[in-house]
């Protein structure tokens, strides 16, 4: 053994270090690492929006915050030239007086339409002045898409004659329509498709963030209803295996998308 040591030293010094990939989020970089980056002509940028909300008793108020974190970090990567700034966690949810909509439930947070479309919109005017010419807006709940679209639409008039442009990519959200829940029926699970906490949202949180899910209460519990603020479908039958297929037709059709939308204008 004594003899050996040298040799594996030697051979631990000559190996090449393996390349560290470069960072995608914005939140853990500093400013002279975004500048080069930008500089560098990584200058789309991913704003991913969340929401606060309930989601039945199994599945943690965070989800959607989660779940855009994750699949955008994962959008950038494959695009090769995006970053990814802060998930916007606070949107439009419902009436606070009196509580509607989701504001019914315990931890849900909703914030008036109008300040979350001026908080989107300053959001992409903040990365226009530091060099981002492609802004793209995401978002992992369906209450706000057509908010994001008009924000998006209202950049882009502001913007005319200039280098920066707003995406709203709707491709992230409806991919879960379009591919996700077809796969899910073929797999005859149809029945257990609602439209929130169901089989699809518990799937897909499973896949990215399986620690937001209570996963042994869930599969001991009598099939949850409206009551428990479960809208359709039966969440218990669940996989992070079955989530997986809605979140790589996310990633590819949000992908797709992006490039088709950032493309060079002719």
């Amino acid at each position: 053994m004594r003899l050996m040591l040298p040799i594996l030293l030697a051979l631990s010094f000559s190996m090449p270090a393996l390349a560290e990939e470069p960072p995608v989020e914005l939140g853990q970089m500093t400013w002279t690492e975004v500048r080069d980056a930008t500089h560098a002509g990584r200058t789309t940028i991913i704003i991913p929006v969340g929401g606060t909300e309930q989601s039945g008793p199994y599945i943690a108020v965070g989800k959607h915050n989660a779940r855009a974190q994750v699949l955008s970090a994962r959008i950038a990567r494959e695009l090769g030239n995006a970053l990814v700034a802060p998930v916007i966690a606070y949107v439009p949810e419902g009436s606070t007086n009196p509580p509607s909509n989701h504001m019914r439930f315990p931890g849900t947070i909703s914030i008036p339409a109008d300040a979350f479309e001026k908080m989107v919109q300053g959001a992409a005017e903040s990365f226009a002045a530091h060099g981002f010419t492609d802004i793209v807006l995401i978002g992992d709940h369906g209450g706000y898409q057509s908010n994001l679209k008009r924000v998006a639409e209202a950049l882009n008039r502001q913007w005319a004659g200039k280098p920066m442009r707003a995406h709203y990519v709707a491709a992230y959200y409806t991919a879960i329509e379009t591919a996700f829940a077809p796969a899910l029926r073929a797999r005859g699970l149809g029945a257990d498709i609602g439209t929130h906490a169901d089989l699809m949202d518990t799937a897909l949180t499973m896949a990215t963030a399986r620690g937001l899910v209570r996963e042994q209460a869930l599969r001991a519990a009598p099939k949850p209803g409206v009551a428990d603020g479960v809208y359709g479908g039966d969440p218990r039958p669940a996989t992070a295996e079955l989530g997986r297929i809605g979140t790589e037709a996310i990633v590819s059709q949000t992908v797709a998308a992006i490039r088709a939308s950032t493309a060079p204008r002719r």
